[in-house]
């Protein structure tokens, strides 16, 4: 039992694996008997468990027994063929050994081959010379007739004699490639004596380029000579892929093999076209640049006309013949072009050229949409004639052109008419009495027509142009303000304009009429994608619009009130205050000049009417504050209430009459301050100027402090409630508001001074 138990220890410690595999076993067959076992019916059955799990363990020893049998047999077998494959190489080894000693012992014999090496070569190189010995002799000849065939333009015939010695020469060639006599003495000689060979070559292919430069006239005079230059390139091609191929299995190219000639075909027609270009279209410079471009759309269709009609049929189809050509002319046009865009264009021969390209090339029937060119010229696969951005470039260069057209012409329109201005007549009207001069309708004409002209180009085209004349009319609009302003100081001289009214009138109608011309171009722009730039443009002329009609206006009104400085000063004298001269001699003065202002168009006049109304009503209150009296009593100041309502209301009337519905909302700010003058309790002040300052956001506390001193009654304690509470009430203006109060400047008040005043020394 030791003994087992040692050996069993190491064998378990030999083959950890085989020990936890008997353990599970052990393990599982102790689950499974206490699993049977557990009920003491089972143990009747005991006998039978035990005898099928001995059948089952004898199974499994026998297919053991068989599987370690089978086993040890393929072992046995392998050990035996190892033996064998042994045994053969022991005996190569030996027989290499055998032949290495006998190899070092003949070493001597094979030395002696060597000359029979040479004689071999010798004797291939004399067979075939004798074998084209016939032909080696007839070499000068045959050169001599090739040549003259050459000369004769024979070509056809002239290449199969010039094929016939190249082939002799290439047979001689290869034999001593055979032999191993490659570039030897023999190959030079051989070379030498065929030089004339490669002479006639290079004759004929220059013969073949002739004619190939000149095939658009041979195939209208004498089509077989471009024929058989096209047969003897087809020749050579199928000469030069058997060589190739072949090649790669004797290692052997004859000279000057490939020749690549119809590679060299479509070189020399690109050549050709080139030059023939060149030499058509020398002078284009100056007026005739339109006549040129004419010029080159007819040679330029007719080329691809005979090209289409005559020399398709002399080339193979997979030359496409056609449209090679039109690809060689679509980029000698290109380059043509871009020479022609280089020069200094004018603005005429700027547009020519971008109309030639946008309209007559790609798709003019005159050009390459000709129905004799559909479809076999693939023209979308042309691409364009110019890069986009060499056509932005000349667009741009366009465009600048035009505005300095456009600059110059309105500057001298400008001047023509401010001379107008100082003229001894009258300016024009229309038919419904409104004053205007031709200015408008000229600078829109010519606005109008460079627009209508960049359409026909494109929409970018078209969206600078509108852009460009939107500024350059902002910068004209600015220059009219300018000149309007120089013309108004000409009032402040003794020498006015005579007509210095009307033309007045006739500015502010043009600068209406140029609203006109400003819509015009802005409906342009709208037609397609509107750009920032343009949009920037038609808000920037819309304010210069504006400024000069209202700086037009302005002049206008500023006339009237200089006429009414008289009758302003009569504010708060005894005169004003006893009758009605002042207001009726005002409105008489103020109707006078609507009555020229009537001949402004709609909506500037409702504006005129708006704008003369608010001017003559802060005038109005400037001089009433200036002016500086105090009224001693209720009596005077229920006077100076009855005289400013009085006055208010006849300047209400007078332009209700004239057409304005404002009317009442402007001379209440007359009423207003009337009504705070007549108001007879004090302490009621701060209600009636917080209403005052919510109708009138712009009214100052030294605003309020001159009515103050009007009033002449206002205690220092209610004059502080008063502007306490006018900068608690305080508000910004409406967007919309028109501004009444803060364009009348108050004069500071006079602070005492301590000291007497003394003259200086």
């Amino acid at each position: 039992m030791s003994t087992e138990a040692a050996n069993s220890d190491k064998r378990d410690s030999a083959w950890p694996e085989l020990e936890k595999a008997e353990k599970l076993a052990r393990g599982a067959a102790l689950k499974w008997a206490s699993g049977i076992f557990y009920r003491p019916d089972q143990l009747e059955r005991l006998g039978q468990y035990r005898k099928r799990e001995t059948q089952r363990t004898s199974s499994v020893q026998s297919r053991l027994k068989s599987a370690v049998q089978s086993y040890l047999e393929g072992v046995g077998t392998g050990l035996g063929q190892l033996r064998t494959s042994l045994d053969d190489i022991r005996a190569v080894g030996r027989t290499m050994v055998e032949v290495q000693e006998e190899c070092q012992n003949k070493v001597s014999g094979f030395e002696s081959l060597g000359q029979l090496s040479s004689l071999v070569s010798d004797h291939v190189q004399l067979s075939t010379a004798v074998h084209h010995l016939h032909q080696v002799f007839s070499v000068p000849e045959v050169v001599a007739e090739t040549r003259q065939l050459i000369e004769e333009r024979r070509l056809l015939e002239a290449h199969t004699k010039l094929m016939e010695m190249e082939c002799w020469r290439d047979d001689i060639l290869y034999q001593l490639h055979r032999a191993g006599k490659q570039s030897t003495e023999g190959e030079q000689v051989v070379l030498s004596y065929f030089s004339g060979v490669g002479q006639l070559n290079e004759d004929l292919v220059k013969e073949l380029w002739d004619v190939v430069s000149c095939g658009l006239t041979l195939v209208k005079q004498d089509p077989a000579l471009f024929v058989s230059a096209i047969r003897v390139i087809e020749r050579e091609e199928k000469i030069d892929q058997v060589t190739l191929d072949s090649q790669s299995q004797h290692k052997f190219l004859p000279p000057g093999r490939p020749k690549n000639l119809r590679h060299m075909f479509f070189k020399v027609i690109e050549q050709s076209t080139a030059a023939q270009f060149r030499a058509r279209h020398t002078d284009t410079k100056g007026p005739g640049l339109a006549n040129h471009l004419a010029a080159l759309q007819n040679n330029v269709l007719n080329d691809l006309k005979v090209v289409k009609h005559l020399m398709v049929q002399c080339c193979p189809p997979h030359y496409n013949i056609l449209q090679t050509y039109a690809v060689l002319h679509h980029t000698c046009l290109s380059g043509h072009l871009q020479d022609i865009i280089s020069w200094d264009l004018e603005k005429g021969e700027i547009y020519t050229v971008l109309n030639w390209i946008r309209h007559v090339y790609h798709s003019s029937p005159e050009m390459m949409d000709h129905p004799d060119l559909f479809p076999d010229v693939d023209v979308a696969s042309l691409g364009p004639l110019i890069s986009q951005d060499a056509l932005e470039q000349l667009q741009n260069k366009y465009v600048n052109a035009v505005r300095l057209a456009l600059s110059d012409w309105m500057q001298k329109a400008l001047e023509a008419e401010v001379s107008d201005w100082y003229s001894e007549g009258e300016p024009e009207s229309d038919h419904e009495g409104y004053y205007h001069s031709s200015l408008p309708a000229i600078v829109t004409q010519m606005l109008e027509e460079n627009v209508q002209v960049a359409i026909t180009i494109g929409d970018r085209l078209r969206d600078q142009v509108v852009v460009m004349a939107l500024q350059e009319l902002e910068t004209f609009l600015y220059r009219l303000r300018e000149a309007v302003i120089c013309f108004g100081k000409e009032r402040s001289k003794d020498s006015q304009p005579k007509y210095y009214l009307l033309y007045l009138l006739t500015a502010v109608n043009n600068c209406i009429a140029f609203r006109k011309s400003v819509q015009w171009l802005q409906q342009q722009s709208d037609g397609g994608s509107r750009s920032d730039s343009c949009t920037k443009a038609s808000h920037s002329i819309d304010t210069a619009v504006d400024r000069a009609t209202k700086k037009g206006c302005r002049l206008l009104i500023d006339k009237m009130l200089l006429e009414l400085q008289p009758h302003f000063l009569q504010l708060l004298t005894g005169s004003w205050l006893s009758g009605c001269e002042f207001i009726d001699s005002t409105c008489t003065v103020i109707d006078t000049y609507y009555s020229y202002f009537s001949h402004i168009r709609e909506p500037i006049f409702q504006f005129m009417l708006v704008e003369g109304l608010r001017l003559v009503v802060i005038e109005y209150i400037r001089r009433l504050m200036l002016k500086k009296i105090i009224c001693k009593n209720v009596g005077e100041r229920e006077k100076v209430w009855h005289r400013l309502s009085h006055d208010a209301a006849q300047l209400r009337e007078l332009f209700s009459n004239l057409g304005l519905e404002e009317a009442e909302r402007l001379t209440n700010a007359i009423s207003s301050v009337s009504e705070l003058i007549k108001l007879k309790d004090s302490s009621l002040l701060s209600l009636e100027v917080s209403g005052l300052v919510a109708n009138y956001p712009d009214i100052s506390d030294e605003h309020v402090s001159v009515l103050l001193d009007i009033r002449g009654d206002v205690s220092k304690e209610v004059r502080g409630t008063v502007l306490e509470m006018l900068e608690q009430s305080s508000q910004m203006p409406p967007e919309d508001y028109q501004p009444i109060f803060s364009d009348i400047l108050v004069p500071a008040p006079v602070l005492p001074f301590c000291l007497h005043t003394v003259k200086c020394g």
